[in-house]
């Protein structure tokens, strides 16, 4: 099962027998207060510059989120979503929980890219979420990121979230929206607070992949909330997603990047190591200038 997303220049195949696709988190401004200031301002030169960075640093998609105290998203994320593919030929994620934003944001990337397709982030199982995104993505032609969560939370065990991420699906199939434009999230939680939280998503994720063949996202840095040398426990934690069934993790593609080339290596999802091998030429090249 494939997920194409296309931008206005650009084409990305999601696929678990392909090489992991990056999605870009930089553009966020949750943490950033830069960020955060400039687009209050409606300053969007830094998310030029990040869009840029991102790329040059292995992203393959980049999600695009304005969401910040004082900022109009109604506004301000189609001027972001147009700046993005303007100024970079990958495919956006559109983040956002403002409906009327996204379908702003949604509005601007077909008219830019008629033929393209987005990914939006997100819908969960909350009824009112799935009520209010699935038609847009349906009428859109996006793909869209699903949250194993709904009106009580993130579950505890991994039989629930397998058992929101199925209805997640049944529900877009029955909105218009193949199986294949759905990509599972079944979301991380830090060990810090809970030992089995790795395990819980690692069998989530087993059982998705099992079940309804998805392609999977994940934020994996949130398992490591709270811990010292965070990017230690967040390496090993991509490694063993990407083993199980993880092909699109949401990451800051400069810091993690060799991480994920060496499990696709390992996975032999790299020919003779062609990926890992240039990936390593770039970075000692940067380095030497």
């Amino acid at each position: 099962m494939e997920t194409i997303l296309q931008s206005a220049r650009g084409t990305v195949v999601i696929g678990p027998d392909r090489p992991t696709v990056l999605i870009g988190e930089r553009i966020n401004p949750t943490g950033k207060k830069r960020l955060a200031s400039a687009l209050a301002e409606g300053n969007l030169e830094v998310v030029r510059a990040e869009a840029l960075a991102q790329v040059e640093a292995g992203a393959d998609v980049l999600d695009v989120n304005v969401g910040a105290a004082g900022v109009d998203e109604l506004e301000v994320l189609p001027r972001a979503v147009r700046l993005v593919m303007e100024t970079v030929d990958v495919p956006v994620c559109i983040d956002t929980a403002n409906v009327q934003a996204l379908r702003a944001a949604l509005a601007m990337h077909q008219e830019l890219a008629p033929e393209g397709k987005p990914l939006v982030n997100s819908v969960n199982g909350e009824e009112g979420r799935l009520a209010a995104v699935l038609p847009l993505v349906a009428e859109y032609g996006a793909a869209v990121i699903g949250l194993t969560m709904d009106d009580n939370g993130i579950p505890g065990t991994a039989e629930e979230r397998l058992a929101i991420a199925r209805m997640i699906v049944q529900r877009a199939e029955a909105a218009g929206i193949p199986r294949e434009d759905v990509v599972v999230d079944c979301l991380s939680l830090t060990v810090g607070a809970e030992t089995q939280a790795a395990i819980v998503t690692l069998d989530a994720i087993r059982m998705v992949r099992a079940e309804l063949g998805a392609n999977m996202t994940l934020g994996a840095s949130n398992v490591s909330f709270g811990l010292p040398a965070r990017e230690v426990v967040n390496w090993a934690f991509l490694a063993m997603v990407i083993q199980v069934g993880v092909n699109c993790p949401i990451v800051d593609a400069a810091k993690v990047r060799p991480a994920i080339l060496a499990a696709d290596l390992l996975l032999a999802r790299d020919e003779y190591a062609m990926r890992y091998i240039k990936d390593h030429r770039r970075r000692a090249k940067q380095t030497a200038q």
